[in-house]
């Protein structure tokens, strides 16, 4: 069985689910050849670092427009086709000629409607499984063409199934992430508490002198701060505080969540699930994009973490009351157990298993 994997690097949610996928199915099946593609590293290789670069200038530079676009299209009743489609078509055929899929994952909306429209004016009917990253039924992710909806949440699966989408279709499989996050090994005895910080793959953290002043100076914490890819933001605080380590791009997070009291992050939907499955207590910077808007929603809504201030000085504030309230950690540890006993985690591979002996699959 061969199974084409489709995602692309907006942020690195979308392409760190498509990993988690492939390398979940490769660990249960030993027969089913994995082939993962960036669909623009794919189709325009001389642009596609460009186009990546240009999405990054618009969220950090052009909020507005991003959110003007994000609701003017959120629930629109005709189907949202990709830019461009005769050109990312014809690169797609040919991408399936050479993987020949007997199943396609796809962690991109932008994938998603492109195999639902292949299927459509090809006559083809290769199985589409769409993996929403985001806690959002926006229609961007909603396709004609899909087989299967793996979704992170009973919320999510309701409103596919109020626009339409037949309920054994929808799969309540969590946002998936890496099997180390899942080993939940925290520190049994320890000097003082620990403070995680992160900003995503891009970096994206406060600027303010005074929010680092104010956790250098927070009692008994000694704070991480993982500033991925933002090299001037690491060169900016790196060295300069004594209760803060500075950390660029990692591949260990799960090892700093393991070793956390409490994490820090902007409200992406990887990162999320990251802490949920590590029963690690998460506080989110103010939102602004509209996903992640919807997403700190979720956390409240879950009471599994909390939304900070805006004004730095009363966000430190906020933190040194959460982190030494032990009862408090405690209960939203609680509820993000509760939470993760309705995720199917097994989804993907009860697909799998479905597709390779030919027998129809349902969600329950």
């Amino acid at each position: 069985m061969n199974v084409l994997i489709l995602t692309g690097h907006f942020g690195q949610g979308h392409f760190s689910a498509a990993q988690t996928l492939g390398d979940e199915i490769r660990r249960s099946f030993s027969d089913v050849n994995i082939t993962l593609r960036d669909i623009f590293e794919y189709t325009i290789p001389n642009y596609s670092s460009r186009l990546y670069q240009g999405y990054t200038l618009l969220v950090n530079r052009a909020g507005k427009l991003y959110n003007w676009y994000y609701k003017f299209t959120e629930n629109w009743k005709r189907d949202i086709h990709p830019p461009f489609c005769r050109y990312f078509q014809a690169k797609l055929k040919t991408l399936i000629a050479e993987t020949k899929p007997d199943m396609i994952v796809s962690t991109l909306p932008f994938c998603s409607q492109l195999v639902s429209q292949y299927n459509l004016k090809n006559g083809q009917n290769i199985p589409l499984i769409t993996c929403i990253t985001d806690v959002s039924t926006h229609r961007e992710w909603i396709n004609p063409g899909t087989t299967m909806y793996l979704v992170p949440c009973e919320a999510v699966r309701q409103n596919l199934i109020e626009k339409g989408i037949a309920p054994g279709k929808v799969f309540i499989s969590g946002i998936p992430v890496q099997e180390q996050f899942k080993a939940n090994v925290h520190p049994l005895a320890k000097d003082g508490k620990h403070l995680l910080i992160m900003g995503g793959g891009l970096g994206m953290l406060p600027r303010a002198k005074s929010f680092y002043q104010g956790l250098n100076g927070l009692k008994d914490v000694k704070t991480t701060i993982i500033t991925g890819k933002n090299r001037d933001l690491y060169q900016r605080i790196h060295g300069r505080y004594e209760n803060i380590e500075v950390v660029g791009y990692t591949d260990q997070v799960y090892r700093y969540m393991q070793e956390a009291d409490l994490v820090i992050s902007k409200p992406g939907g990887i990162t999320l699930f990251e802490t949920i499955f590590s029963e690690l207590p998460i506080l989110v910077f103010s939102p602004y994009l509209q996903q992640e808007i919807k997403n700190a929603a979720f956390i409240e809504n879950q009471k599994i973490g909390l939304v900070l201030p805006t004004r730095p000085e009363e966000c430190v504030e906020e933190i040194e009351r959460v982190i030494h309230n032990d009862t408090q950690l405690e209960r939203l540890r609680a509820n993000m157990q509760t939470f993760k006993a309705g995720i199917d985690s097994d989804a993907i591979l009860k697909i799998v298993t479905g597709m390779r002996s030919g027998l129809e699959v349902r969600a329950s």
